[in-house]
């Protein structure tokens, strides 16, 4: 459970910069789409 905490720690972005912050969460939830994807494609 600890891992998984450290690796949602590591996908937030601390920064000023809004454009910064909305193309890392676009990423995101765009890899976390890609997964849910993937995953349903699969079972």
């Amino acid at each position: 459970m600890t891992d998984l905490v450290r690796v949602l720690r590591g996908l937030r972005r601390l920064t000023d910069d809004p454009r910064d912050a909305f193309a890392h969460r676009l990423r995101v939830g765009i890899a976390i789409a890609a997964l849910i994807l993937i995953l349903s494609l699969l079972v």
